[in-house]
């Protein structure tokens, strides 16, 4: 049966997977798993929450689907309302505009950019600029705006390009200073994009507040604030991309919070509902969808399954299970406890640098610590790594890419937020056993 599926990659082996439950994954040979993922950053609650599942069994009885041309639902409206009641200072009266996922939200927003420069008659701003060593999706608008390299040139042909700025990456800065000295040189990089391609030309940047699956790099302080200043000088749209850092995962419901820095647009996926049914978001600043509104009045933009009646319920009920249980303080307190003890794992020598904010941790990995040098990426450490964990019954997040787009290992380490002490002990230990014997492994062949 099996055979009939078109894998994500024919090299890697599947085991069929059976059954949830908190942090634990279950497959068909009883084997059990700590996800400590929650697959690529996207389960918050922890697996089997019966009241999620049975939000999403009595709108499917309820009402399965409707068009969003022609009706709202009231379970649509409450997530929304409860999303822009938690949205950062400046956002209160934004308005969610609900897709299927994250990379939905980023051809969204880059319509919303596009369309809110008509309706102010300057016709001429399309241009959004972004920064190398990002990721905003799969769908080839959002793999334009996308700084992965590995996941781009494939597709190179297919992709517009308006312009990629230097990654914010300390630990590998590609100016070759060092923070505070750079004086944020970084961010200097995005008004001499800007002035190079025309201010009139340019419509919006779009940033991670955290860079997810590329590096995994934390911005140091004054950084997003100062990239918000530029966007506000040259009266640029800011999007932050949240698909991966919202709704908690780093420890404030938006990452954005952490440094106190209101975008015009927020992307939203992933932790959405927890996985519990497929669903993006985009929350839209009054200054955005009011420009539409007061315009042409409608956004030429959309897609069939907008707003799911159970997807969106499945949002609510997960978004009312992480207030009820004061999830995203726990994620905050947890990622304070996984992070020191990761920080153990520094003494590893194929270990570069480990780094993160709440239950969104990364460890990069190097063949030499002096110099920093990635392992060659023929090696495939981070690949190697992900399945010597398997076999100790853990999952994480591998990534290739890490130090230059081709060459460089890391992984992300985002359970849900429900994982507890004692299994981050164990996580650590495994992770520790498990890097100790990769990096013997492929040292052994340098």
């Amino acid at each position: 049966m099996a055979n009939s599926l078109f894998p994500r990659s024919f090299l890697r082996h599947y085991p069929l997977a059976v059954r949830g439950e908190g942090v634990y994954l279950f497959d068909a040979a009883g084997k059990k798993y700590l996800d400590a993922c929650g697959g690529p950053a996207v389960v918050t609650i922890g697996y089997g929450v019966a009241e999620v599942v049975h939000a999403l069994a009595e709108q499917a009885a309820r009402l399965p689907y409707v068009h969003s041309s022609q009706f709202h639902t009231q379970v649509a409206a409450e997530l929304a309302a409860l999303l822009c009641a938690q949205a950062p200072g400046g956002l209160g009266t934004a308005r969610v505009y609900f897709t299927s996922g994250g990379s939905e939200a980023t051809e969204t927003a880059i319509k919303l950019v596009r369309q809110y420069w008509l309706e102010q008659g300057q016709a001429q701003r399309y241009k959004i600029v972004s920064r190398w060593q990002s990721y905003h999706g799969s769908t080839l608008g959002a793999l334009s705006l996308s700084g992965n390299k590995r996941r781009r040139w494939l597709y190179a042909p297919l992709l517009p390009d308006f312009g990629h700025i230097s990654a914010c990456y300390c630990y590998r800065c590609p100016l070759g200073q060092e923070f505070p000295a750079c004086e944020l040189g970084c961010t200097q990089e995005l008004e001499e994009a800007i002035v190079q391609a025309g201010p009139e030309t340019v419509a919006g940047f779009i940033l991670e507040p955290i860079v997810g699956a590329t590096t995994g790099a934390v911005p140091p302080e004054g950084y997003l604030r100062t990239i918000r200043e530029i966007c506000n000088k040259y009266e640029l749209l800011l999007i932050a991309d949240e698909v991966l850092t919202g709704m908690g995962r780093t420890g404030k419901y938006f990452a954005v919070e952490h440094w106190h820095v209101a975008p015009d647009l927020i992307l939203l996926g992933k932790g959405l509902t927890s996985g519990y049914a497929p669903l993006g978001a985009v929350v839209v600043a009054e200054k955005v969808w009011s420009a539409i509104r007061s315009g042409s009045g409608a956004f030429e933009h959309g897609f069939t399954y907008q707003s799911h009646p159970i997807s969106v319920a499945a949002g609510l009920a997960a978004q009312n299970y992480i207030r009820k249980m004061h999830l995203v303080e726990q994620a905050a307190v947890c990622g304070e406890y996984l992070s020191r003890g990761l920080e153990s794992l520094r003494e590893l020598p194929s270990v570069g640098e480990v780094r993160g904010k709440g239950l969104l941790q990364s460890i990069e990995f190097v063949a030499e610590r002096a110099t920093r040098a990635p392992f060659p990426p023929e090696e495939k450490f981070s690949e190697q790594l992900f399945e010597a964990l398997r076999e100790r019954g853990v999952l994480v997040y591998p990534m290739k890419g890490t130090a230059d787009g081709w060459a460089g290992d890391h992984i992300m380490i985002t359970p849900p937020f429900v994982i507890g002490k004692s299994q981050i002990d164990f996580l650590v230990d495994k992770l520790g056993e498990a890097i100790s014997q990769v990096a013997r492994e492929v040292g052994s062949l340098l």
